[in-house]
This record gives structure tokens, C-alpha cells and sequence, in this order.
């Protein structure tokens, strides 16, 4: 495998980097942010490849917030972004069932394990769901429960699919649904199957460790939607008319971001170190994904200002 080029410091290479692409596609956790804090210079930096003429993508795995909740976020956090510039797995699911999955109705309705995130795309798209924030199905057992999962009488006829995101009320009764909806048929489907997503400078379980027990239970691996998926490559690609070959991703996870931007076939993939992924882990015998690039952090390309300037 090829050695990644480092970029940190280098404000030649840093200028001659971003001459080659016309859209970036950035990740969001751990590349512009850590939870709600910043990562230092990403307003200044976005503003920088903006002003030189580059499209900016936001190319997220979390699916616990919708576009329209995105725009929210980057606005409370200073950073200026509209919500066709973000493209996010729950919104990449939501056109993947509606436009290519096309469930005929009645069996068109989809057994949600997520947040509200998944069910504002769902909606946007008019697609009929059960589960997710519901109330009903973020609590304990009871007897009843059992009884009605198992001869059926309280499962919905209708569901057709089983969509499975980042949920912070994962319990045995989403569970057990799911499974029987997937023992009678449904479609299975991931938002992402990310081990863990970064958060306050730690690391907390992702919305595959939600598919993964629904994987074990049935011997089915779901359909992941988001990164390193490339039905989301080609979602993206159809709505933006963006050149692979001059468009470049930005991540800090060489198994989903620059996994993708790789099987892509996209004309650059630059690794951040503010994250998941590190430097040994693209340098290891059995490295997943190796970028064609890497900074310490994604503001380090700030430095092609510096020539701007002069």
C-alpha cells in the first residue's frame, strides 16, 4: 500500500491538495466536532475551501438528527451551513425506501429502532413507521408482551421493514419486535453499522451495536445506508452531479470514511487525527483503508491562507 502524504505544515502541498478537488465530503464527529465542542479553526477553514470556489458536503453516519436538525446544530455552534449541504445516513435511508426499495402497501410500513432523526427523514419521504421515540415501546416487558409477540396479535401487519439507527432507549421490547418482523420477512436494513461514534472526547456505542444483537439473533447482516455503503456514494453523487474524480472525502475512521471514499473510487481521501482511526492504525499490516492523505486536524489546511494573503 501506498504511503499517506502528510500535510501539516506543508502550505505548498496544503494549496496544491485543495487545487485537485472541487467537493469535499466532510464527516462531522470527529472531524468538525467532538459532541457540541468545536474543534478549533473549522469555521475559519470551511469559510477558507468555500472561498476558493469548493462545494462542502457534511457526509454524516448519525442518524439522530435530521437535515433540518443539523442546520440547527451547525447554526448554535457558529458554523453557516444549509441543510442541502448535509447528507446524513437517516436521510439517506429515508430516499433508499422510497425510492429504490419501493415496499408495495400495505407491507410498507417500517419498524423503526432509532431517534427522531430517522422519523423526520421517514416523514419526509411519506413513508408509514412504528416504533422509534413511540412511548409505547420505551419501557419494560410484561407478560402481555410476551404473549402478543409471540402469536402475533401485537405485531402490525404491515411493516415490510426493519430500520435499525442509533437509539439511546434500546431495550428487550424494540428487540423483540424487530425480530419477529425479521422472522416473518421484513427487509433489514442499518443506518450505519459503526461500532462507536465519538463524544466528549470518548468513545460511546454506535448504531451497530443496535443492528448487531438483531445480526446474532437471525443470522442476517442488514443493509447499512450510511458510510462505508455505496448506496449512499451513489445518492450522493445523483443529487449533487459531483465528479468522483474531483471530489475528495474527509474523515477520521478508515473503516467507514475513507473505506468509502476509496470503494468509491473518488479522486482524494484525507484522514484527520482528531477522532476514531491514527496514523498506526493505516500503518498496521492489516490496515482496513489507507488515506491518500492526512492531517493533524482538519483546521491544519487553514495554512493555504497564508499564501492567499500574501
Amino acid at each position: 500500500m501506498s504511503t499517506p502524504k502528510y500535510l501539516t505544515g506543508d502550505v505548498a502541498a496544503i494549496n496544491e491538495f485543495i487545487d485537485q478537488f472541487d467537493v469535499f465530503l466532510l464527516d462531522c464527529d470527529g472531524v468538525i466536532w467532538s459532541g457540541d465542542h468545536v474543534f478549533e479553526g473549522i469555521p475559519q477553514t470551511l469559510e477558507l475551501l468555500r472561498s476558493r470556489g469548493k462545494k462542502v458536503v457534511f457526509v454524516t453516519n448519525n442518524s439522530t438528527k435530521s437535515r433540518q436538525e443539523y442546520v440547527k446544530k451547525f447554526t448554535a455552534l457558529g458554523i453557516p451551513s444549509e441543510a442541502e449541504e448535509i447528507f446524513g445516513s437517516a436521510y439517506s435511508s429515508a430516499i433508499y425506501i422510497s425510492r429504490i426499495l419501493k415496499l408495495a402497501p400495505p407491507k410498507n410500513k417500517v419498524f423503526v429502532i432509532g431517534e427522531a432523526g430517522i422519523e423526520n427523514e421517514l416523514r419526509s419521504e411519506n413513508i408509514p413507521f412504528i416504533g422509534g421515540t413511540d412511548p409505547a415501546f420505551r419501557r419494560d416487558m410484561t407478560p402481555e408482551d410476551w404473549k402478543g409477540i409471540a402469536d402475533g396479535t401485537l405485531l402490525d401487519p404491515d411493516v415490510g421493514c426493519v430500520l435499525a439507527g442509533l437509539d439511546f432507549h434500546i431495550n428487550y421490547l424494540k428487540l423483540s419486535h424487530a425480530l419477529q418482523y425479521l422472522r416473518r420477512g421484513a427487509v433489514f436494513l442499518a443506518t450505519n453499522i459503526d461500532s462507536t461514534f465519538p463524544m466528549n472526547h470518548n468513545f460511546f456505542p454506535g448504531a451497530g451495536s443496535m443492528s448487531m444483537p438483531l445480526a446474532y439473533m437471525t443470522g442476517q447482516q442488514p443493509l447499512a445506508l450510511g458510510k462505508p455503503s455505496q448506496a449512499m456514494m451513489h445518492a450522493i453523487e445523483g443529487k449533487f452531479q459531483l465528479n468522483r474524480e474531483r471530489t475528495c472525502m474527509v474523515g477520521d475512521r478508515l473503516n467507514t470514511d475513507i473505506k468509502f471514499g476509496i470503494e468509491g473510487r473518488l479522486g482524494g481521501t484525507l484522514a484527520v487525527l482528531t477522532g476514531v482511526s491514527q496514523q498506526a492504525d493505516w500503518e498496521a499490516a492489516d490496515a482496513v483503508a489507507v488515506p491518500a492523505f492526512y492531517v493533524d486536524k482538519l483546521s491544519d489546511l487553514g495554512a493555504a491562507a497564508r499564501v492567499d494573503t500574501q
